[in-house]
């Protein structure tokens, strides 16, 4: 959920003036550097540092690929790569998995990387009270785990699952090793090749080249500084200050001037995130499908997309992606229809105006979306009171269930099991979708595998579950030079590894 906003052309002229006033402490030293280094700036603050066990996306924007690995890699077109892992083999049943792990892995702290080390961290993802957001979809469908040897994990699951890999490349399964898995949280000890340097609350995290790393020597840049600035004139002074080199936008929104510009270049693609109206499926009248129905209709999406987006985007009608396969497209399930909403309501027996809450996030699409969206629901009689809060808020308040509306974007790929847990933060509970859930899992057949997703997706489009607007582009903006930099996000990661200057 991670993305930026810059302001327009004008501000260029005096732009420079303002940079130091308004740049954030700590930047006019990153410009001191020792070796090649790069200074990325994310919108949001991770609230912690172990993906394993917590939920913000941002966490894995820092960490994931930098300092901690997993068996799989996730490439930027979505393919499945070794690892930790160097090979795997499965069995005929699709249950049984067998990994080979890459040998002469160290962590940072000079601990081995051997069978046992996956077996904990895969045992404490799975454990009661586990807080990791891929149990349900991953360590949940592992009945046991074997280690006939140091070097190999055999992975016995309850089910099939044909996008194990995938989710084995995930932030939320990467390894941490039992004698530092406490400190993750503030303080990673991982096998990647950077290690975790320092964290400057409110203000950005540093991290160093790992002398540890098994090909140190291919890694070019000597430390990386993650700067998390929320404003959108703050971001667009840091960055023509020169105190930053890329900016990471999910949903994209004024990058146009940037294009123009030839000290900069703008990378334009896709990903799997979902951005919606998240609704509290345990606060009535919210309860009743025909009140989430009107929400649907009452928005305009084309006009969200156009408003807030620059049309960078597209409507979507369910909780999957367009880059997911087998995505069905159900955006004309819901078309903007204010008297259908108004229709909806009146059958429902709500009273209006209704009064609700719109929680808004700290990023530039939610801020700038929720008036619209507001503007929109006060045609059909409901009125939003608009709430802003910090992401550690967010997650504090919504993501625990106290809310009644929220803009939010999810970011995960085929993250639908979701909605098989009514305890998630929207509430959402149906047997039949767990039902569909459980039959996709046992389909033996792409094709019975492909009919079961499209109605997993149309069922949650019946229910309207949420109010889905769109699949955001992705905007990168670079400073010209810098390669290596993803186009298309899969999965939220930026490889520093892989970045080098020209």
């Amino acid at each position: 959920m991670h993305r930026f906003l810059t302001v327009s052309r004008w501000v260029g002229a005096w732009v420079a003036g303002l940079c130091l006033c308004l740049a954030p402490p700590g930047l006019a030293t990153a410009q001191v550097r020792s070796g090649p280094s790069v200074s990325i700036s994310l919108s949001l603050e991770p609230d912690s540092l172990d993906p394993t066990m917590a939920a913000s996306a941002a966490i894995g924007e820092v960490v994931h690929y930098n300092v901690l690995e997993g068996l799989t890699r996730i490439e930027e077109n979505g393919d499945v790569r070794p690892l930790l892992a160097q090979s795997w083999s499965q069995d005929a049943s699709a249950l049984v998995h067998v990994f080979k792990l890459r040998r002469g892995v160290r962590f940072h702290d000079g601990a081995v990387l051997d069978a046992d080390t996956v077996r904990f961290s895969f045992e404490r993802a799975k454990a009661p009270g586990s807080t990791n957001k891929a149990r349900k979809a991953l360590f949940d469908n592992i009945a046991r785990i074997d280690t006939p040897d140091a070097h190999t994990v055999v992975l016995n699951l309850e089910r099939p699952d044909v996008h194990l890999l995938f989710r084995l490349g995930e932030s939320t399964a990467v390894i941490l090793h039992p004698a530092s898995a406490g400190q993750a949280a503030s303080h990673p000890v991982g096998t990647g090749p950077y290690r975790f340097g320092q964290w400057d609350r409110g203000q950005s995290i540093t991290l160093l080249k790992a002398d540890t790393y098994r090909h140190a020597a291919q890694v070019g840049m000597e430390r990386a500084v993650f700067h998390f600035i929320h404003d959108a004139k703050a971001q667009e002074a840091a960055f023509r200050s020169g105190s930053i080199d890329l900016f990471f936008n999910l949903a994209t929104q004024d990058v146009g001037h940037f294009q123009g510009d030839s000290r900069y270049q703008v990378l334009v693609g896709s990903s799997g995130a979902k951005g919606m109206v998240a609704i509290n499926h345990r606060r009535k009248p919210l309860d009743d499908v025909r009140v989430r129905r009107a929400i649907t209709h009452a928005i305009d999406r084309e006009g969200f997309i156009r408003k807030v987006l620059e049309g960078r985007g597209r409507v979507i009608g369910s909780h999957f992606a367009p880059t997911d396969q087998g995505y069905v497209h159900l955006a004309g399930q819901y078309p903007y229809a204010p008297e259908r909403a108004r229709s909806l309501l009146r059958e429902a027996g709500v009273a209006t105006p209704l009064r609700l809450t719109l929680t808004l996030p700290p990023t530039p699409y939610a801020r700038e979306g929720g008036p619209l969206i507001a503007a929109d629901l006060a045609k059909v009689g409901i009125e939003l009171r608009l709430e802003t809060v910090e992401w550690s808020q967010w997650l504090g308040g919504v993501f625990k269930g106290q809310f009644d509306l929220s803009l939010i974007t999810h970011v995960e790929s085929l993250d639908y099991l979701i909605y098989t847990d009514p305890f998630y933060y929207f509430g959402y509970d149906s047997p039949e979708f767990r039902h569909l859930a459980a039959r996709h899992a046992l389909a033996g057949t792409p094709r019975e595998r492909n009919r079961v997703f499209a109605q997993m997706q149309r069922h949650l489009a019946e229910d309207a579950a949420n109010a889905w607007i769109f699949a955001p582009q992705v905007a990168t903006v670079a400073r010209k030079g810098l390669r290596g930099v993803w186009m298309n996000y899969p999965l939220v990661v930026h490889d520093i590894a892989a970045m080098r200057w020209e």
